[in-house]
């Protein structure tokens, strides 16, 4: 297949790792950048050995893909003019500003025909998608995401700026409608709140607990599913996965790989079964960007959709909400 052309918009410190990563991949074509510090743009895009666009307009008439990686701010003004002229977007997390800007973009994908793919990057992460196989049907999740403190990125929640990581992680696996949401946050060293811990109820009886900090003394990204006769641990950082399940002594479906240990019960002996699934060693961004170009040429829909990026966006700011009518009581 022919290489698609796409522009990267925004050399902050993730479009410059985008910028690497598309020159890493064989399905684009890199035609250029554009930043709204020119001369910025110009010593990173030397360095790359990429053109360097002085006008947006320009770069966008150039390609047929745009990677967006700008503030959340500015993603709904460039995604609108990329989708009107009829561009593919790549757009990194979260989506946009506002939940109505979300969802005006997508009215504006399904009118334009055009695909659109979200970065939340922990889809792709190699301990995520070694659970590929396995059938995940969680009734109770944990999620902790803890960082140590960094002044990029304060303007926004804690909850937009990590929490909405796990967001997207955990409304991909229960399928099942949000129907409760509670959540409280303090802001310790920026005007949003630094920490927040929110608790997501679901129809089919699910239940989330996540907890995002970027105020820790470490780094930490953890997940843990529970679900009938099996526990799953993920550990996002370190990038490596645990399943515990439980067999009947007898059963004729216990995995070949793996250790087991006897288990007495009240009703008898059981197995346990730990297995620690092997990990792939995989650029995370590189594959989701590949992905996008699989979606375009083979008219597929995008691993993480616009819808996705929007529904995560909405409980993102239920949860902000939660925690903004509780200051209010004190």
């Amino acid at each position: 297949m022919n290489k698609l052309k796409i522009g990267l918009l925004g050399l902050g410190h993730l479009g410059k790792i985008h910028a690497k990563c598309i020159n890493m991949t064989d399905c684009y074509d890199f035609v250029g950048c554009y930043d709204i510090n020119v001369e910025n743009s110009r010593q990173i895009t030397d360095n790359l050995g990429i053109r360097s666009f002085k006008n947006l307009e320009t770069l966008l008439d150039a390609v047929d893909v745009v990677d967006i990686v700008t503030p959340t701010i500015t993603h709904f003004e460039l995604a609108q003019k990329a989708i009107e002229k009829g561009k593919h977007i790549f757009i990194e997390k979260p989506i946009t500003h506002t939940v109505e800007e979300a969802k005006q973009l997508i009215a504006l994908s399904q009118k334009h025909n055009v695909k659109v793919q979200v970065g939340h990057v922990e889809r792709f992460n190699p301990a995520f998608l070694a659970l590929e196989d396995f059938a995940l049907n969680p009734m109770f999740i944990e999620a902790h995401r803890l960082a140590m403190f960094n002044p990029r990125g304060t303007d926004v929640s804690v909850v937009l700026d990590l929490m909405i990581h796990d967001l997207d992680i955990v409304l991909n696996l229960v399928k099942s409608e949000v129907v409760s949401v509670s959540a409280s946050g303090v802001a310790v060293l920026s005007d949003t709140p630094d920490i927040a811990n929110a608790r997501l109820e679901f129809k089919n009886g699910c239940v989330a607990n996540l907890t995002a900090s970027r105020i820790s003394l470490k780094q930490m990204r953890k997940v843990r599913f529970f679900q009938k006769d099996a526990y799953i641990s993920l550990d996002f950082l370190e990038k490596n996965a645990q399943i515990v399940r439980l067999f009947e002594k007898d059963a004729l479906n216990i995995p070949q790989k793996g250790n087991l240990m006897p288990l007495e019960t009240p009703k008898g002996e059981k197995l346990i079964h730990i297995d620690m699934p092997e990990i792939s060693s995989i650029n995370a961004i590189k594959m989701e960007l590949e992905t996008f170009a699989e979606s375009i040429q083979q008219n597929t829909r995008p691993k993480v959709s616009i819808e996705d990026g929007y529904i995560a966006l909405k409980v993102a700011y239920q949860i902000i909400e939660d925690i903004d009518k509780r200051k209010q009581l004190l």
